[in-house]
């Protein structure tokens, strides 16, 4: 799969880079290559109700990053490549579905799959379009990053940051391949728990946002999207972070308001997200305290096989069910503050109720635990490669409870 990106800004793009030797030097001198690695053991045992019990695959990743520089002038124009690749270590039938590999049609993974994607772009002052392929983090659209090859969306998006603080983001995204995925496909609503229908799709994501750093220690966040004839949604974010004492405050407090659009394919959204997390750190140390509300008729509504922009989105579950309220407590420490440079570790707890079950008049609580332990190589030839190992325990009164393992290991290494 090659990334759709207009025939005419990839010609001006190899004009421009071709036309003067300034111009050739800076497209290419400024340019960089990375190629990133990604092992990753990925076990789900599902501990009650019917079904596939255990998911269980080993596979290996690698992502070959290459971005050029500029050609010189007013306006600026590059061009950016992405190859992916994604290899199976170990699968099985009756294994499959960790979304680290694709399923053939006899239910087996795939050995291997791949992709390419492209990405023009131009550049005028401190503003630039880029046309192709992208991963985003964004409040309204999260591409997921957790597998051996990430998501990735295809549209055109535009950043400026003319104005000192403010930073706007714009653009309309129409395909998405996913983790496990060499195709294009449509944008299709995520339909977890059956908040809403299965396979409702939409022709393209429209969204517009700021973020404006007003204060020292404080960044206000807005975002707008409309998933065509789906849902629209308003994201309000704010950050900060101040030091207290002999440690630092932070705080990220969010509210996502959502209602359906258009044609209304999904049928009626109408969902209110308030979720917030506040932290205080010293000397190594993290606590964490976050709190989840929804709000309305309808669960949360968004892209399928995205990560949803929530305080308690977590390693399994998102607690986002119609009326659910969950809460978070969270422990961080940096080993580096008992003399263990690039040793981390974390454990977070969070517990939920009435969250009201699809189909029915029930209503019903679930929790998960998480910990995760980090180690990134300090100096060497093994420099910035990482170990990370993750257990998850979800138990829901109306979802399958499962417990998950994941081993990961990655190194990121530098070309030019």
């Amino acid at each position: 799969m090659i990334a759709a990106s207009p025939a005419r800004l990839l010609g001006l793009t190899i004009a421009a880079s071709l036309t003067t030797p300034v111009a050739h030097a800076a497209f290419i001198d400024d340019s960089t290559a990375t190629l990133s690695a990604t092992n990753i053991y990925f076990n789900r045992d599902f501990r009650e109700g019917d079904g596939q019990n255990k998911r269980e695959e080993w596979g290996q990743g690698f992502i070959l990053d290459l971005r050029s520089g500029y050609t010189e002038g007013t306006v600026g124009f590059g061009l950016d490549a992405q190859g992916l690749l994604g290899l199976r270590l170990d699968s099985g039938r009756g294994r499959t579905g960790t979304d680290l590999l694709p399923i053939h049609d006899d239910g087996r993974a795939a050995d291997e799959f791949s992709r390419l994607g492209l990405t023009a772009k131009v550049r005028v002052s401190a503003t630039e379009l880029r046309y192709g392929s992208h991963v985003p983090d964004l409040p309204v659209v999260k591409a997921s990053t957790s597998r051996l090859l990430p998501q990735v969306f295809e549209g055109g998006l535009l950043t400026s940051s003319e104005l000192e603080g403010l930073t706007f983001t714009g653009g309309r995204l129409d395909k998405v391949i996913d983790r496990a995925s060499t195709d294009d496909e449509d944008l299709v609503l995520n339909s977890k728990n059956r908040r809403f229908a299965a396979g409702i799709r939409a022709d393209h994501l429209d969204l517009a946002g700021v973020d404006y750093k007003f204060a020292p220690g404080f960044t206000a966040r807005y975002y707008f999207a409309d998933l065509d004839d789906i849902y629209r949604q308003h994201f309000l974010g704010l950050l900060s972070s101040h030091k207290l004492g002999a440690g630092t405050l932070s705080s990220d407090l969010r509210l996502i308001y959502s209602r359906d659009s258009g044609a209304s394919k999904a049928g009626k959204v109408d969902n209110r997200a308030l979720g917030g997390m506040v932290s205080y750190g010293f000397s190594g140390h993290k606590f964490g305290l976050g709190f989840q509300d929804m709000s309305g008729d309808t669960g949360f509504a968004y892209i399928d096989g995205s990560d949803p922009f929530l305080i308690n989105f977590v390693q399994i579950n998102d607690f986002a069910n119609a009326d659910q309220r969950s809460w978070q407590a969270r422990y961080d420490y940096n080993f580096a503050a008992f003399g263990v440079p690039g040793l981390s570790f974390m454990t977070r707890y969070i517990t939920s109720d009435d969250a009201r079950v699809a189909g029915s008049n029930e209503r019903g609580g679930e929790w998960e635990r998480d910990i995760e332990l980090k180690y990134v190589v300090q100096s060497g030839p093994l420099k910035d490669l990482y170990v990370r190992l993750r257990n998850a325990s979800f138990r829901s009164d109306f979802a399958r409870d499962a417990d998950e393992n994941r081993l990961i290991v990655g190194y990121s290494l530098p070309i030019w």
